[in-house]
């Protein structure tokens, strides 16, 4: 693991915890507070990172591409409950773009998305779910399990897997915990037991979707991106 990736990771536990505390603290008060810190705490280090990295404008304007078609997907499976392609399509930007551009690619997918769907209190939760999601598929690519230029038939089967075990295990749970935050009158175990439990056939749909999204879109979408990184000088 490269040490930039090794210090997004120690960032992205850091976070964790400081989310963590922040809802405790803060949800009794606002949870639209708590959902602010939430979302500022996990991009700022994200953030800072990439604007010291000093990106060329050429690689901004393929992550805005890939924020653009990430929203078109979901968008395009609107008539389907459940079934969003989003997050396949985000975690396709980090494998390619790797952990930074992949989380900042899914912050943005799912603000922009909440344009079309509907912005509330629970966005900031979406933007720090997709973005865990890029970011996750970003590390991974970083270690080398998922080559940017392409994937065996094999790595595609396990990209696949993984976003769905991802999806159902984490970026649900997170969306489901901004239910919880502000619909639940207590915070209690069984109510947070109730809210997950009701989310689980949610997530196992968007899971699938996901999968579905890794499986035939990744080698397409990751060789057009190696063709534009190559043309314009972005290796």
């Amino acid at each position: 693991m490269s040490k930039s990736a090794y210090r997004l990771v120690l960032a992205g536990l850091a976070v964790l915890v400081l989310a963590a505390t922040a809802v405790i603290t803060v949800q009794r008060v606002s949870p639209y507070v708590a959902a602010v810190l939430i979302i500022a705490l996990a991009t700022a280090p994200f953030l800072i990172s990439f604007e010291r990295s000093r990106p060329d404008a050429r690689e901004v304007v393929l992550m805005a591409v890939l924020t653009a078609l990430a929203v078109a997907s979901r968008a395009a499976f609107a008539f389907v409950p459940h079934f969003k392609p989003m997050a396949g399509v985000v975690m396709i930007a980090g494998i390619a773009l790797g952990p930074r551009a992949g989380f900042l690619v899914g912050v943005l997918a799912a603000l922009a998305s909440g344009f079309l769907f509907g912005q509330g209190p629970w966005t900031p939760f979406q933007m720090l779910a997709f973005g865990a999601a890029g970011a996750a598929a970003g590390l991974l690519g970083a270690c080398g399990a998922f080559p940017r230029a392409g994937l065996s038939l094999g790595q595609r089967v396990g990209l696949a897997a993984g976003g769905f075990v991802f999806v159902v295990l984490v970026l649900g749970p997170i969306l489901d915990t901004s239910t919880l935050f502000l619909m639940a009158s207590s915070l209690t175990p069984a109510s947070a037991a109730a809210v997950y439990l009701a989310g689980l056939p949610v997530n196992t749909v968007h899971g699938a979707a996901t999968a579905l999204t890794l499986l035939l879109a990744a080698n397409p979408l990751l060789g057009q991106i190696a063709r534009v990184r190559r043309k314009y000088g972005l290796e």
